[in-house]
């Protein structure tokens, strides 16, 4: 009966563990999969309608495809990731209150900017008011005022961003025999604009260039000719522009109605390395000199940008964006990576530690290595500068050529030379 009964308790026993372990699994696995399932949320607007769209929608498509590609592999820190966005409209007033909801109603993990200086700069008050890390795109100077020490900008301007915009400008315009003398500034009357003339003022005092023109816009004005038509009377050798999308295609049609002809012109305008204003002006682009961020040159092949871009395309279509992706595609892609790299080296989703670790490491992207310095901007500047020459009509095919879009500056990256002066260009 001993025997039985200690055979029958340990049956019991054992079934018993077994249904203890079991129960212990199935909560262990439940655990593990409610943690999978449970994403790391990162935040922010976007500008999907209004002027800055096709930038903000080409940014859009580059995140969604970090955001595939990272899930792919499994996500970060053994969980999926998933983004969450609102359309800004292009309206920086809209900013405060799409960041105070991401926060305080979606609750989501991290957040990051919309693109461009005007959007980035209103959510700084919220960013900085709940103590968030935040990681900007194509923002100039914006944390130069707050010092934030949560802040990270992924431009290529360095550590002195307001005149590294135009510095390369300058170097190709002083590299000419005889130099020019004088300059006109036109600016949008804009964070960017304000931000970029001080930072071409500083560039054209250094070197020794005197100002006969310097004077601010309206971001409404539309009709670009009496501007032009100032500038013109100025008789500046070289002109810097710095303008927002809609104005840089208004003031380069401006410039070919009236047949204005200074020794250079170009600098700051945003908009021209977007595809849908490149095929709307076509030949009217040839001789500016203007910033670029990056173009397919073999130079600026950065291991996987490619690969993006071929992703990028094959998706473009259907999303109804830049056919190309050349301008902010890869930098939307590469300011996630770099979150993502902090998120799994540190196996957090803390604003602090994150910081942290991003202030003292290095970044391999598809934009190539960066570190950041102590105000969040880039320990390095390379931005580059570029020449529309040759282009013949409106067709997008010839955009994907480089002789269309010369590099000039800075000499590491150069894939040809200016063609100076800019009536030169035009013939």
């Amino acid at each position: 009966m001993n025997q039985n009964f200690d055979r029958r308790t340990v049956l019991r026993r054992v079934a018993a563990g077994a249904l203890a372990a079991a129960a212990w699994l199935g909560v262990t696995s439940t655990s593990a999969t409610a943690q999978a399932a449970n994403p790391i949320t990162i935040g922010f607007s976007m500008s999907l309608t209004g002027p800055l769209a096709p930038n903000g929608k080409s940014s859009l498509l580059a995140m969604k495809i970090w955001e595939d590609d990272v899930n792919a592999k499994g996500g970060l820190a053994g969980r999926p990731v998933k983004l969450i966005y609102y359309d800004d409209q292009s309206n920086p007033a809209l900013v405060p209150q799409i960041y105070t909801k991401l926060l305080d109603v979606d609750k989501v993990n991290l957040v990051v900017s919309a693109y461009a200086t005007n959007m980035i700069a209103p959510a700084m008050p919220i960013v900085i008011q709940k103590n968030k890390l935040f990681m900007g795109l194509f923002g100039t100077g914006v944390n130069e005022k707050f010092k934030y020490p949560k802040y990270f900008s992924m431009i290529p301007m360095g550590p002195n961003p307001k005149p590294a915009f135009t510095k390369g400008y300058f170097d190709v315009a002083m590299a000419q025999n005889p130099k020019p003398t004088t300059i006109a500034i036109a600016s949008v009357d804009a964070e960017f604009g304000q931000n970029v003339a001080d930072g071409a003022r500083e560039n054209a005092k250094a070197a020794g260039l005197k100002v006969v023109y310097d004077r601010k816009y309206p971001p409404t004005t539309t009709d670009f000719t009496s501007i032009i038509r100032a500038i013109q009377a100025s008789n500046a050798d070289i002109v810097v522009i710095c303008s927002y999308p809609l104005d840089s295609v208004g003031m380069v049609r401006s410039i070919n109605e009236i047949g204005y002809k200074p020794k250079m012109i170009g600098g700051a305008m945003v908009g021209l390395q977007s595809t849908v204003f490149k095929t709307q002006l076509g030949p009217m682009l040839n001789g500016i000199v203007n910033y670029d961020m990056w173009v397919p040159a073999k130079t600026m092949e950065f291991p996987g940008v490619m690969d993006l871009i071929k992703k990028y395309q094959a998706r473009a279509a259907a999303e109804g964006v830049d056919p190309l992706g050349y301008y902010m595609p890869p930098w939307a892609y590469a300011y996630l990576q770099v979150l993502g790299q902090a998120i799994d080296a540190t196996k957090s989703v803390d604003d602090n530690v994150l910081a942290e670790y991003m202030r003292k490491s290095s970044f391999t992207t598809v934009v190539g290595d960066i570190k950041f310095g102590p105000e969040g901007e880039w320990t390095e500047s390379r931005v580059l500068e570029v020449q529309f020459q040759g282009i013949e009509n409106n067709d997008l095919d010839q955009f994907r050529k480089l002789s269309t879009q010369v590099i000039v500056s800075p000499e590491k990256y150069q894939s040809g030379k200016v063609i100076y002066p800019y009536a030169d260009a035009k013939k």
